[in-house]
């Protein structure tokens, strides 16, 4: 897969410049994204990483032309800095969806409103399209999915929690990060005050006239949603400190979809005494998973584990003790793997950390410069960032 991903980053090059910068927001419809790359799923997984796309950017365009596909690259990776930084807004997001899938239980009309909304079945054609391609490709537009939180938040009247589960649980390149901040920012709560509306010009405009939904369609003079958290963001807190994997120890290396590259970090190098992949997409959710994500996680995975020469066992991110005993087994010590983010994940490995620490298991983790260095300034909005891209890939010459 690394492989496919790197054949598009070069089919996709000569229009990482003004081409993506004049083209990139218009949805032309399923099977005709032409204009963006393609990649977020492999990116995601970093198949192909943020470093390698913003390398071939300035190859092929220098930095003034590639200047707007550049920053849609960092959005990605200030989106989770912001999270690190934040990860009460993670926690809340998680206890909230909770609730709010409780609530549709005991409430027949919500469950009406919310079961037409994800079946497709709405007054709105464009709604409904996008659903229907999310459901068959995995993939929505960003400008689409911008419109679509929008109109499931203020015309729809739905929770926003449950429409970025709906994403998450379907988006091949369903991100922790990026999808909950990208639904909370287009609800108001990101960008405290300011929400985002869609608006029906907009989407004629930008879907090249194959929508034309009427202005009394849509919600008009929306309210953003940030009386919700009446006491505002939570404080920042410092980054999560790392801990590399020992290389005087038997090491056990596990694979998962945070980082599908790991051959960037010479896992040879340790004691390995066992690989594993850990499949972990069925956390995305209380509700059931697209089988279209799960399948190409595993097939990431895969190709992980092919590149770097193992033979894994497979392991699926269910009870924790499943987990312990590949270890003890293995006879390893410690456990090497990527730095897990914010996300279902990282608190999967939460749990599981307890009881691999009183059976003197470690866990050593590799976090990448780009993110160490983009991350300390996702503090606040993305224009913070923004005006510091050029400064950030100086610092990063050879970046990971």
């Amino acid at each position: 897969m690394r492989a496919q991903a790197l054949q598009r980053v070069q089919e996709f090059a000569p229009k990482m410049g003004r081409h993506y910068a004049r083209d990139r927001n218009v949805d032309k419809g399923p099977g005709q994204h032409t204009a963006v790359s393609g990649l977020s799923p492999f990116i995601r997984r970093r198949l192909v990483t943020e470093a390698e796309l913003v390398s071939v950017a300035l190859d092929h365009h220098g930095p003034e032309n590639a200047e707007k596909f550049i920053q849609e690259v960092v959005w990605r990776s200030y989106f989770k800095g912001w999270l690190e930084r934040r990860p009460a807004v993670w926690q809340a997001y998680w206890a909230g969806l909770a609730a709010d899938l409780e609530a549709v239980e005991g409430d027949r009309h919500l469950r009406s409103r919310l079961d037409a909304a994800l079946a497709g079945a709405t007054p709105l054609a464009c709604f409904n399209a996008w659903v229907a391609e999310l459901l068959e490709t995995g993939y929505l537009h960003n400008h689409a999915r911008m419109w679509f939180a929008s109109i499931w938040i203020f015309t729809l009247g739905l929770p926003w929690r449950l429409g970025a589960d709906f994403f998450y649980r379907h988006l091949l390149d369903g991100d922790p990060a990026s999808n909950t901040l990208g639904w909370r920012w287009v609800a108001g709560l990101h960008t405290r005050g300011k929400a985002y509306e869609a608006k029906a010009w907009n989407i004629a405009k930008f879907t090249n006239q194959r929508f034309a939904p009427k202005d009394g369609e849509l919600a008009r003079d929306i309210e953003p949603l940030d009386a919700e958290e009446p006491d505002g963001l939570p404080p920042l807190q410092p980054l999560r400190a790392v801990r590399p994997p020992d290389p005087a120890l038997p090491t056990a290396l596990l694979i998962t979809e945070e980082d599908c590259c790991l051959e960037a970090f010479e896992p040879g190098r340790l004691q390995l005494c066992g690989a594993a992949t850990l499949q972990a997409s069925a956390l995305r959710s209380p509700l059931p998973v697209s089988d279209q994500v799960a399948q190409f996680e595993a097939s990431a995975l895969e190709d992980a584990a092919a590149r770097l020469d193992v033979t894994p066992v497979r392991l699926s991110a269910g009870d924790p003790a499943d987990l312990l005993r590949w270890v003890e087994e293995s006879g390893a010590r410690q456990i090497a793997m990527a730095y897990l983010p914010q996300g279902p994940l990282s608190d999967w490995m939460e749990r599981a950390a307890p009881q691999l620490a009183a059976k003197g298991v470690t866990l050593g983790e590799w976090r990448r410069d780009w993110d160490a260095t983009i991350w300390p300034h996702a503090t606040a909005g993305f224009f913070k960032v923004k005006q510091k891209i050029s400064q950030i890939l100086q610092t990063l010459e050879s970046p990971s």
